[in-house]
């Protein structure tokens, strides 16, 4: 018997105006699985986080969580949910306690039945002896562990994230990606997330690419970058568009200029290094040989970087 998805996204858009955030979006998450929407920032990202927290509605087609459809019941989808939004949420002038508290209100639990879930998420996000302190006194990874715990006070059964790292130091960054990790692996907890940053996309279990509204390619991080043929080689060149043209001219392999420099993919890359040194003295002033990365992956599926034409803000 086929398992129903936690999240289905079936042909997914939505436009503001002229302009289309999302274009036939589709694809599943499945029960206990960490999830990856990885894009640049204006890619659609934010956009489809909403129509699954059923804060907007699509344009077209569906969205579906534990197989309820978020624009037709969308009180029964929220039941589902919990979910953490890239913007704080938490009240930095209340204790730990008390945002948790105001949360669990809202979902109607008080008494014995509120105080014995706050106890269990203080043990589960490790805030265990900071229930008392103000949210404004903590550090910046602890105060994400209060909004996770808000957003799983209510137990359920998808967790849903919206850049979770952003505004993170190193350290508290990589607490907090173990800490999903861990919410995956032990309590199979399945759960989405939207990021910009590779580090965090290589958490999970499978990612979805998206790019101006579109999702270009989707498949576990190991083998998205399996996918790249060799190794990477970044040259730069004061005409790169000249130095791609003769690259390509005497060794083909379809250089593309990407910025400012030229970017090729070649097996044993190291080896080929003297080879275009030699090929075209005085035309190259640096190259990089790197094995691939998620973002060589976005690069190779949409033949541009994966900040051009980005916005500041992920808007939509």
């Amino acid at each position: 018997m086929t398992q129903q998805p936690a999240i289905e996204a079936r042909s997914l858009s939505h436009s503001y105006g002229d302009s289309k955030a999302l274009d036939g979006v589709s694809f599943t998450v499945q029960p206990g699985e960490l999830f990856g929407l990885l894009g640049p920032n204006g890619g659609g990202k934010t956009t489809l986080f909403r129509i699954i927290t059923t804060l907007l509605l699509p344009g077209g087609g569906s969205a579906l969580v534990n197989g309820i459809d978020v624009a037709r019941d969308p009180n029964a989808v929220r039941k589902q949910i919990g979910v953490v939004f890239q913007a704080p949420s938490v009240d930095g002038k209340l204790t730990v306690r008390e945002n948790f508290q105001h949360q669990g209100h809202l979902y109607g639990y008080t008494g014995k039945a509120l105080q014995g879930r706050i106890e269990r998420m203080l043990e589960r996000v490790g805030l265990q002896g900071r229930e008392k302190d103000l949210v404004e006194t903590l550090s910046g990874g602890q105060r994400r562990r209060v909004e996770l715990g808000k957003g799983l006070l209510h137990d359920p059964q998808v967790l849903l994230l919206d850049e979770p790292t952003a505004g993170l130091d190193a350290g508290a960054r990589r607490e907090f990606k173990l800490y999903l990790r861990e919410l995956s692996d032990k309590k199979n907890m399945t759960i989405l997330l939207t990021t910009h940053l590779m580090d965090e996309a290589e958490i999970c279990d499978r990612l979805a690419i998206l790019d101006r509204g579109r999702i270009v390619v989707q498949d576990t991080p190991a083998a998205l970058k399996g996918t790249i043929g060799g190794d990477v080689l970044v040259l730069t060149s004061n005409n790169p568009e000249e130095l791609c043209r003769s690259i390509q001219e005497q060794f083909g392999g379809g250089p593309a200029v990407v910025g400012n420099s030229v970017r090729l993919e070649r097996a044993e890359g190291h080896k080929f290094v003297t080879t275009l040194v030699e090929a075209f003295p005085g035309h190259i002033e640096s190259i990089q040989v790197s094995k691939p990365t998620l973002e060589d992956v976005f690069v190779h599926r949409t033949g541009h970087g994966f900040w051009e034409n980005s916005q500041k803000t992920d808007t939509i």
